[in-house]
């Protein structure tokens, strides 16, 4: 291991909150915007009820991601946000997506919601809890 990198680890922490953040905020917000659509779109993947479960994720999604990026409750929005990653993995697994053009950046944002969730949000957070 290259123990001179670890002098960064807290901007890293900080780089990835903000990346990971960005991305569910802007998943979130459109889905959040348009609740109707996003539960019908919900109900045609077979999520039923739509509206019950298109709700959560647009509220997980978007409130995750603005927590993520300000640093509160990083380690509640992490896990989160990667079980809603691990429904979407399974959920492209069991359609027979493959890895390569199918499920790889789910895979990776659940990798990445783990890593916030068990290392939290570092030294630059709000860590209110």
């Amino acid at each position: 291991m290259l123990t001179i990198l670890a002098i960064f680890s807290e901007w890293a922490l900080l780089v990835l909150r903000f990346v990971f953040g960005a991305i569910f905020l802007a998943h979130g917000w459109p889905k959040l915007k348009n609740l109707k659509a996003n539960s019908e779109n919900f109900t045609m993947m077979g999520f039923k009820p739509g509206a019950f479960w298109g709700t959560i994720v647009a509220l997980v999604e978007t409130l995750g991601g603005v927590a993520i990026i300000l640093g509160i409750a990083v380690q509640l929005a992490g896990i989160l946000l990667a079980f809603n990653m691990l429904v979407a993995t399974i959920w492209k697994i069991t359609r027979g997506q493959k890895l390569v053009g199918g499920f790889e950046l789910d895979l990776l944002l659940l990798s990445a919601g783990l890593v916030l969730a068990t290392l939290g949000g570092g030294a630059y957070s709000l860590n209110l809890f």
